[in-house]
């Protein structure tokens, strides 16, 4: 008689935290995805409208290499209208064996999203940030906010200034107070600080990353200084934009998976408004690690990455916690 199948796995958010560590997780992207990329198969996300104002996402992708064997779904739902004590964004992953369809883990899709978009970043700062960067203004003090910072730190250990602004101060504030008493931060050199003025954060932040549902533009372009590195995270639909027209027109702007010409507000609008044209976006992030693309070329040059997540990054961020779990 065959041996039964071993029960699926659930990895909850405490688990995945205790597996993964930015600097495991960036590097496994950088090592990963030139292959994955052409091994996998991963359509553009299904999103759903399941109410006025609420709406479900479904991002698969599926892979019969023999070094990533899996398929995997994530299933996202978007709440906006949820109060501040509940998440807004609730989501589950759950991965396969490509060849037998054996159910092999449920994760936790919110905790796994929180990680892998930010060393999507952070990989992207290290083709696209200038190395001695100083200054990170993050923008945003929400669940992706301390993510960004730590990933962004990871590849940039040059810097030692960290402000952050969020339309609410005092969850700006709250924020830096907590990160002071990590004890990653309890011994460092690095400054955490909150502002009220965003566009002073602007003008001396050698990298700005933006993680925040914002419809109007955050980041004024014109406010960057010479050989500023503009993150953009938040913005997944046309309605969306984290910065403005000018921002887009000053950097050489690269995207994270070739949805983002669709589904990104920054560079939509900017297409139609003529601003730039879907040929001024230099090229994605897998082309940059495989180095079929230049990042950055010189000290003064403004650059930008725009992303929007990719199924097949959640496929592979989900390979690397299942197997470091079963181990």
């Amino acid at each position: 008689m065959a041996a039964a199948a071993a029960p699926p796995i659930f990895i909850d958010a405490s688990t995945l935290r205790s597996l993964l560590t930015p600097g495991t997780l960036i590097h496994h992207l950088q090592t990963s995805l030139p292959t994955a990329s052409t091994a996998t198969h991963s359509p553009l996300r299904h999103h759903h409208q399941t109410s006025p104002t609420a709406s479900l996402l479904l991002m698969p992708s599926w892979s019969l290499s023999p070094s990533l064997p899996y398929t995997g779904v994530k299933l996202v739902t978007h709440h906006p209208l949820n109060t501040s004590s509940l998440p807004s964004i609730h989501a589950s992953y759950v991965l396969f064996h490509s060849l037998t369809g054996q159910t092999l883990a449920t994760l936790d899709g919110t905790e796994l999203t929180l990680h892998r978009t930010a060393s999507v970043s952070a990989l992207a700062s290290l083709y696209l940030s200038h190395p001695n960067s100083q200054t990170l203004l993050m923008v945003g003090a929400g669940a992706l906010a301390p993510h960004l910072i730590k990933a962004h730190l990871t590849v940039r250990p040059s810097l030692n200034r960290i402000i952050i602004w969020n339309r609410n101060f005092d969850k700006a504030k709250a924020l830096v107070d907590n990160l002071k008493t990590e004890a990653e931060f309890t011994t460092t050199r690095v400054c955490f600080e909150s502002s009220k003025e965003l566009e002073a954060a602007v003008g001396v932040a050698d990298i700005i990353s933006c993680a925040t549902n914002s419809e109007v533009p955050l980041v004024m372009g014109a406010g960057m200084k010479a050989g500023a590195h503009l993150d953009l995270v938040g913005s997944f639909k046309e309605s969306m934009r984290e910065c403005d027209d000018e921002a887009m027109r000053r950097g050489r702007v690269f995207v994270d998976h070739k949805a983002a010409v669709e589904e990104a507000g920054e560079l939509v609008g900017a297409f139609k408004r003529g601003v730039i044209g879907r040929s001024d976006v230099v090229g994605d992030l897998v082309e940059l690690v495989k180095g079929e693309k230049v990042g950055r070329r010189d000290e003064e040059e403004v650059t930008v990455f725009k992303s929007v997540g990719s199924a097949v990054v959640d496929l592979v961020s989900a390979q690397l916690v299942y197997e470091t779990f079963i181990k």
